[in-house]
């Protein structure tokens, strides 16, 4: 049987994808408009992050991450240890335009960001120390690609205390940021976007179901669901 070649095979998020830098090379092929931060720039800040952990940061066996969307149901990487958590200072929203991945052009959609205000309650995932590199690596090719994203170092609370993170909030200097967007808006683009990544829709569902597991219940996103499932049963009735 043929093997099927790389740039045929649908994409997905996966480990796999992840390894072998196939949304980069997605992007060029497709999409070669956009800017794309090269793996040189992610090794740099990533170094630049960990040069500049928190104090509190040196008890803890490698490095935890704040998963609020879909690293906390996909998360792709090896982890140690998961904890729920609460992050003060910082909201889900979704406030990121989508013309690729889950969405096109012509129907763009919209991917969630932390953007600052209020709070949000996920799971904090731990990367071993000695995983660090090249785990973080594979996080910051997923993030990191178009720059929308930026790292920063937060604190997560948890029921035992205090943990030191790194959580990827909204960049307001990249052309992909759109905050103030209406729930109109946002169901819209939700109800119709789709691209070669899957919809907006199972994203949103995805990440309501992985939140639920977790015990938690984002009001923001059960609103916003239970809008877009009520435009996609009036769209079937018509």
């Amino acid at each position: 049987m043929n093997e099927q070649p790389d740039d045929e095979r649908p994409l997905a998020m996966t480990r796999e994808v992840l390894e072998a830098d196939r949304l980069r090379a997605h992007y060029e092929q497709h999409h070669p408009q956009e800017a794309l931060l090269s793996n040189d720039t992610f090794r740099d800040s990533i170094n630049d992050m960990l040069a500049h952990r928190p104090p509190c940061a040196e008890q803890v066996d490698g490095v935890y991450l704040f998963a609020y969307g879909s690293l906390v149901w996909n998360p792709c990487i090896e982890i140690e240890e998961r904890r729920r958590v609460r992050l003060e200072g910082y909201h889900r929203d979704f406030c990121l335009n989508l013309e690729h991945g889950r969405g096109t052009p012509e129907c763009p959609g919209l991917m969630l960001a932390l953007v600052p205000g209020g709070d949000s309650e996920g799971m904090a995932l731990r990367i071993g120390e000695q995983h660090l590199a090249h785990e973080l690596l594979l996080v910051w090719r997923r993030e990191m690609l178009t720059g929308a994203y930026m790292p920063r170092w937060v604190t997560l609370a948890t029921e035992k205390g205090e943990l030191p993170g790194i959580a990827f909030i909204a960049n307001p200097d990249h052309p992909r940021y759109l905050p103030g967007l209406s729930d109109a808006d946002i169901v819209g683009r939700l109800a119709s976007a789709t691209g070669v990544l899957g919809s907006c829709l199972e994203y949103l569902d995805n990440t309501v179901a992985g939140l639920a597991d977790l015990g938690i219940e984002d009001a923001y996103l059960g609103r916003i669901q239970r809008a877009v499932h009520a435009c996609h049963r009036t769209t079937r009735t018509r």
